[in-house]
């Protein structure tokens, strides 16, 4: 089968006209299920009138043009927050954070989605407003919790999808209905004005189509809100990019038993697959994560959802799902001295994760086991759910990012989804392994860092270039010198050159390369700077001063001038190469 929505791509429309297609568009898949709330029409359009307001007064809105769907368990101000259950509503006052940066830049809410109720299931089935359907084949579960989200913009409704992710709800979604989903490091984004879950492992999803849009609403939500105390920022240390030549784990035969033989023979298709995409690979077992994996259910940890609604759903409200509820009601069982010996045990398989994953960029999963109907689900609905979240529910217990893409469709085309797991905060390495794999641009998700010039054996292709890729360094652009610069070739080994400021018109443009380096790795690069280099302010052609690559002045007595090549890259192609 197909996926038509998935391949609608970006739109172009102004906000008017996108909020107009987006109805259009509701009208059109009938799908009343995917909402719990959906905004009045002349609401929306007034909206999208104050964005396009903005644009004509000169702001620049990155997301302009872009309708959004929001999981029914965030807080919308003015919308009732259900959490699917009718007797739970609220009307909130205020905005959550992530969905309040997105309005803030340009994007216009559509409305409130359905979910798993209380976001307790990854089958999309657990609610009282429906079982919302997989975007391309309606006997089969869309995967939840955050159903309505991802079905809205598989279905080409919404072109961003705002879920959560406790257990796997904003990744597996995203595999049945062939998106990207942006599950980052927990408390990137923040979570303030979201019903939680187990509060301490809830975080904030987006669903898109395509990985730039996905980053990018994920770089806009992301970053501290004091409404939010778990809210964490990117640390001085964060690396900024993959490897050129990244090196991947991927599990071992026997974790791969639960997978059927469609997504097995996916998941082998799409590991094939990345040899010719620059991509090293190794098996590893990683049993010791799938069985941490059972504690989010099988655990004392499972008390916080208790601590989360259980109090209400004693009271035996009417909209209750029964299954939510037995889920619910069993998280009250653990003992405190049980919930500690758990979290003991996630300290200790976090260290063993570490050194498992050690030397390694990412674990690249199957995100789910397999994509059952609706009616198997509501035959078995606890062991279909466990099972489909054997490669997901480890991952915000060991703190732990994930981006999930599409890998290799089934023997028969349906969707099948694969994700790159990795650290915490190693987010933007996640994605550029995303990207590598669907063959789409790495977009930025991290924008923090040190701009850094480098003219000389640290370019890309040169033989020092490793040491900025070790502290994950992130190229951002071919660039040049003004004229005030000399260029030398110094007695080292390797060979490398020298930068000498001379003065305006002294000496010539030089062509350099501009990388992103986080506060720390800059520290530790120069830390490690070898006489006679240093780094000081260089101008560039366009005016902006950087930090760049240097040299003492006394280093440059003797050596031989090569301002007139304009590169140290045209000068060793001429004179050095092969090193």
């Amino acid at each position: 089968m197909t996926v038509d929505a998935v391949n609608r791509g970006q739109t172009t429309l102004s906000p008017t006209a996108r909020v107009e297609d987006a109805f259009r568009r509701i009208a059109e898949v009938d799908r009343p299920e995917v909402w719990i709330t959906l905004r009045p029409a002349e609401d929306v359009h007034a909206d999208a009138l104050a964005v396009q307001a903005r644009l004509d007064a000169g702001e620049n809105l990155p997301l302009a043009g872009k309708v959004v769907a929001v999981k029914d368990n965030i807080d919308v101000a003015g919308l009732p927050t259900s959490a699917a259950c009718p007797e739970f509503a609220y009307l909130p006052d205020v905005t959550a954070s992530a969905v309040r940066r997105l309005v803030e830049q340009g994007a216009v809410v559509l409305g409130k989605t359905n979910l798993d109720q209380f976001a307790t299931g990854l089958v999309g089935t657990r609610s009282p407003y429906g079982a919302v359907r997989c975007s391309w084949d309606p006997d089969r579960v869309s995967g939840g919790s955050s159903s309505g989200s991802a079905v809205a913009v598989a279905l080409g409704i919404a072109d961003i999808g705002i879920g959560t992710d406790t257990a796997g709800s904003g990744r597996v979604p995203a595999a049945f209905n062939g998106l990207v989903g942006i599950k980052a490091t927990l408390g990137v984004i923040p979570a303030d004005g979201v019903v939680p879950a187990c509060v301490d492992y809830d975080c904030v999803t987006v669903f898109a189509t395509e990985l730039d849009t996905a980053v990018t609403a994920a770089r806009i939500m992301s970053g501290p809100a004091s409404a939010d105390p778990r809210s964490r920022a990117w640390p001085s240390d964060v690396r900024l990019a993959a490897p050129t030549q990244p090196r991947v784990a991927i599990p071992a035969e026997q974790n791969l038993d639960l997978l059927t033989p469609e997504y097995r023979a996916a998941f082998v298709a799409t590991v094939g697959s990345l040899a010719d995409r620059g991509f090293s690979v190794e098996a590893i077992d990683i049993s010791p994560l799938l069985d941490a994996a059972r504690l989010l259910y099988d655990g004392a940890v499972v008390a916080e959802r208790y601590t989360a609604v259980g109090k209400f759903l004693d009271t035996a409200p009417a909209g209750a799902d029964p299954v939510v509820t037995a889920i619910v009601e069993s998280a009250r069982k653990p003992a405190g001295h049980e919930f500690a010996a758990d979290l003991d045990t996630l300290t200790r398989v976090k260290a063993q994760t570490r050194e498992l994953l050690a030397g390694f960029d990412g674990l690249l999963l199957p995100t789910t086991t397999e994509h059952p109907t609706i009616a198997a689900v509501q035959a078995d609905p606890i062991d279909i759910n466990r099972r489909m979240g054997t490669y997901t529910n480890f991952c915000n217990l060991l703190d732990m990012a994930a981006v999930a893409v599409p890998g290799a469709p089934t023997a028969t085309g349906d969707p099948f989804g694969v994700m790159f797991v990795v650290p915490a905060f190693a987010d933007q390495v996640a994605v550029d392994l995303a990207a590598r794999l669907v063959g789409a641009p790495a977009p930025t998700l991290v924008a923090d860092g040190v701009e850094l010039a480098v003219f000389g054996a640290h370019l890309r292709g040169q033989p020092l270039h490793f040491q900025l890729e070790d502290i994950g360094a992130r190229f951002v652009d071919t660039v040049t010198t003004t004229d005030a610069y000399r260029l030398t070739a110094l007695d080292t080994t390797p060979p490398k050159p020298g930068l000498v400021r001379r003065g305006p018109g002294a000496g010539a443009a030089i062509i350099g390369e501009l990388f992103r380096v986080s506060p720390a790795g800059l520290g530790t690069f120069l830390a490690a700077l070898p006489a006679p280099m240093a780094l000081t302010s260089v101008e560039l052609s366009d005016g902006r001063a950087v930090v760049g690559f240097s040299c003492t002045h006394d280093a440059v007595d003797g050596a031989t001038d090569i301002t007139e090549f304009g590169s140290w890259v045209a000068y060793a192609r001429e004179y050095l190469w092969p090193y």
